[in-house]
């Protein structure tokens, strides 16, 4: 399966480009989904109805319900646990949406999607960067939180809760607790795998211009440092050529010149011309030209290089690639076997490679888009004569 996540800064057109990827996917001959949780449906507006094309399928989440099920799903495992602390039972007619739901909602239609095993390409139509790379990284963190917070090995001691209980004087978890805890990591496990699949890549959507320029660089270090990878920069709107209109041809130079850049720095970019109007139907959206998810790009690797100093000690480089990071906004904390890296609004909890967790950090360098971290053997880890 192959799967192409959308997105880019509010207004720029998110929506409908996924839904112009999908429909392309559709009339190539495949069986396309295209996802999205906005609450307004602008995806079915944009598409025209439910029936755009016989191969395209078109998923409006509904988190509400979801969510209402499994809070109603939780109170009544935990009812015992509440009736001693003399809580009262919520009705589900009271309940409403948490903030996170419909990031949740997401995560579960790409599992769903993938265990399904009914289409060739999904196309998710993301909420706006950065926003969608916390979506894109709640997996991985929230399995970090499961991990430290309900540790697997510790139901094997199951049978001994309950002397451990009696001797620490508090109750302790509960078999169901674990249980939870083991299902949803199944969960996150399986959306995490879709997200870091070899055949899922990003498409960046932004109008050409100073505000998406700004974006498109943000958001290219965030996935970077995430591990994703883009098919391409779109860039959507692009005004027609000449324009006797001053005001008109004043936006178009100002698009070239962003245009300019993006196709120097990217690998990868499309043009979309501006229709006019706003797009609506099938018609309009072949129109546009919006590509199909094209063959992804390879993995980025982040190596680890040897090097020998003069004095003859041994240095590890760890060379982690951050595509337009500003040295000013970044930051390293060493944490166990663990490095965090920060990169402006964007921070990731990294494991360190076997060989590097018996090192300490001698220093980093930010050289050509890619972050250099320098680590020297431990001598009480690593003797000097091994």
């Amino acid at each position: 399966m192959r799967t192409l996540l959308v997105t880019g800064p509010g207004g720029s057109g998110r929506t409908t480009v996924a839904a112009a990827a999908a429909l392309a996917s559709a009339r190539a001959g495949q069986r396309a989904l295209v996802v999205s949780a906005d609450r307004g449906d602008t995806l079915g507006t944009v598409l025209g109805g439910p029936d755009a094309h016989p191969g395209l399928t078109a998923w409006r989440l509904a988190p509400d319900e979801r969510f209402r099920d499994d809070l109603l799903a939780v109170q009544e495992r935990a009812a015992s646990a509440f009736e001693l602390l003399g809580a009262e039972r919520i009705d589900g007619e009271e309940l409403t949406p948490l903030p996170g739901s419909e990031e949740l909602a997401l995560l579960r239609a790409l599992r769903d999607a993938a265990r399904a095993d009914a289409y060739d390409t999904v196309v998710v139509d993301l909420p706006p960067a950065p926003d969608a790379l916390a979506v894109l990284a709640l997996p991985e963190q929230l399995r970090r939180y499961l991990r430290k917070l309900l540790p697997p090995e510790r139901q094997a001691a199951r049978a001994l809760r309950p002397v451990l209980g009696r001797l620490a004087g508090v109750p302790m978890p509960a078999a169901w607790l674990y249980e939870t805890a083991a299902r949803w990591e199944s969960e996150l496990a399986a959306a995490q795998a879709v997200i870091e699949d070899p055949a899922t890549t990003v498409r960046l959507v932004a109008e050409p211009g100073p505000a998406g320029a700004d974006a498109v660089a943000r958001s290219a270090t965030g996935l970077a440092l995430h591990g994703l990878r883009t098919d391409l920069v779109l860039a959507n709107r692009v005004l027609p050529d000449a324009s006797a209109d001053t005001w008109l041809a004043a936006l178009r130079a100002q698009q070239d010149k962003t245009l300019a850049e993006w196709e120097t720095t990217y690998d990868r970019v499309r043009r979309v011309r501006h229709l006019g109007h706003d797009p609506r139907g099938a018609d309009d959206l072949a129109a546009l030209g919006v590509p199909a998810p094209a063959e992804p790009p390879a993995p980025a690797e982040w190596p680890v290089t040897r090097t020998t100093a003069g004095g003859g000690g041994d240095t590890y480089v760890w060379h982690i690639p951050l595509p337009g990071a500003v040295r000013e906004e970044l930051g390293l904390v060493r944490r166990g076997d663990s490095l965090v890296v920060t990169a402006g609004p964007f921070r990731r909890v990294l494991a360190l490679p076997s060989a590097l967790r018996r090192c300490a950090v001698a220093g980093a360098g930010l050289r050509e888009g890619e972050l250099r971290v320098r680590f020297t053997p431990d001598p009480d880890l690593w003797p000097r004569g091994r």
